[in-house]
């Protein structure tokens, strides 16, 4: 996922700026009265259609013929045996024109979605605060979100799932016990976990968890950062572990993007500047035509540090954006899997009763003008986590990157 926001405010630098109504804004006020005066008295959809080019905005030349869409609902309250949710049928209409599109990242999303949505931006679960997997083919606390309901209960790493509520998770994927676990906050579930030999019975009080976007740590003289989705706070965190990373005097560093599905454009550029100087980290085409050219900042803290990124298969979308531009420049080794390979731009409208449409408005291209669209990225060494290094918690592409940092 790659997005970009609107409203964002360009501020000037220049004094003596001169006040007044600048002529471009002038001759659009003008020509905007003079269409107004001269479609006076059509219909508001017409006017729309007539204007709105003037401002830079594409419009359907056609109106959608919804009469099927009238319809249906007529027969459908007049058939149908049981009760209708007027609601839910505009939803579920608007759900089936977007999808119609043909494009599974432009999608829209109903209130509840759009809420869910916000908050695995800002990293807001609700939930307990333990990130789950599958280890020696069972359900396995992977990691532990720092005062989070799970740490304060006792939770640890390699604790494994026996039940939850009462039902076994024995033979259950990460996403079934995942499902079981999350709720609403302030409710309570219960859990019976083992931690080698020993069962223990828990009864935690699910809440809302914040998981910051970057994690890292110092191993072995090398510093690790790894990036979970890209928000507003992803290039702030990078910069104080980079510091951190220099103050250590690390060797080199491990920059893991894996199963990071994206995120805001603007962070993806803030990250890339941590190792890239003023240079092109993207560019995005629109119909073709190039609307955008992202660079980074000036001051990139680790650019000639020896770096490794790590991908699989669920890098994507702003973590190929990151991992494409410091692999063309050569400011990193790419280890582990192919990339998902997402090159596509979305934009995040905000509808009525906080539904939300976010639809796709770009291609975006790396600096050597590559879109990587279901190609993806290959890394410079490819190596696969096999279910038994998974069953086993073996990390063989982070310990092959420790290697060539140590070499």
């Amino acid at each position: 996922m790659l997005m970009t926001s609107e409203g964002n405010e360009r501020t000037s630098s220049k004094k003596n700026v001169r006040r007044g109504v600048p002529q471009s804004v002038f001759v659009a006020s003008l020509t905007l009265a003079v269409i107004v005066a001269f479609v006076a008295g059509t219909r508001s959809d017409e006017l729309y259609r007539i204007v709105a080019p003037v401002f830079g905005v594409k419009v359907a030349q056609r109106d959608l013929d919804v009469s099927i869409l009238k319809e249906t609902y007529r027969e459908l309250v007049s058939n149908y045996d049981g009760e209708l949710d007027a609601s839910k049928l505009s939803d579920g209409a608007a759900r089936g024109m977007v999808e119609a599109a043909g494009d599974k990242h432009t999608v829209f999303m109903d209130g509840k979605e759009a809420a869910e949505f916000q908050e695995s931006l800002n990293g807001d679960l609700t939930g307990i605060g333990a990130e789950i997997g599958v280890q020696n083919n069972q359900p396995t606390v992977l990691r532990v979100i720092n005062d989070s309901p799970a740490a304060k209960a006792g939770l640890q790493k390699g604790d494994v799932f026996v039940s939850v509520n009462g039902e076994s998770m024995n033979g259950k994927t990460a996403a079934d016990v995942a499902g079981k676990v999350r709720g609403d906050a302030g409710t309570t579930v219960k859990l019976a976990m083992r931690r080698g030999e020993t069962k223990q019975e828990y009864a935690i009080t699910r809440a809302q968890v914040n998981d910051p976007s970057v994690r890292w740590d110092v191993v072995n003289s090398v510093g690790v950062m790894t990036i979970s989705r890209f928000d507003e706070q992803t290039g702030m965190l990078a910069r104080r572990a980079a510091q951190e990373f220099i103050d250590k005097q690390v060797k080199g560093v491990v920059l893991d993007l894996r199963d990071n599905g994206g995120g805001y454009l603007t962070a993806a550029q803030a990250l890339a500047s941590v190792w890239l100087n003023d240079q092109v980290v993207v560019t995005e085409k629109t119909g073709g035509k190039v609307v955008d050219t992202v660079k980074t900042e000036r001051h990139a803290l680790l650019g000639d540090m020896k770096t490794v990124v790590l991908t699989n298969g669920n890098t994507a979308s702003a973590s190929e954006i990151v991992a494409g531009a410091l692999q063309e420049y050569g400011k990193a080794t790419l280890i582990g899997e192919k990339t998902y390979g997402k090159g596509t731009v979305q934009k995040i409208v905000n509808l009525s009763d906080g539904r939300i449409l976010k639809v796709t408005t770009a291609r975006w291209y790396t600096p050597k003008g590559k879109n990587i669209t279901k190609e993806g990225i290959t890394p410079d060494t490819t190596i696969h986590i096999t279910k038994d290094d998974a069953n086993a918690g073996k990390d063989t592409q982070m310990e092959a990157a420790q290697s060539v940092l140590a070499s």
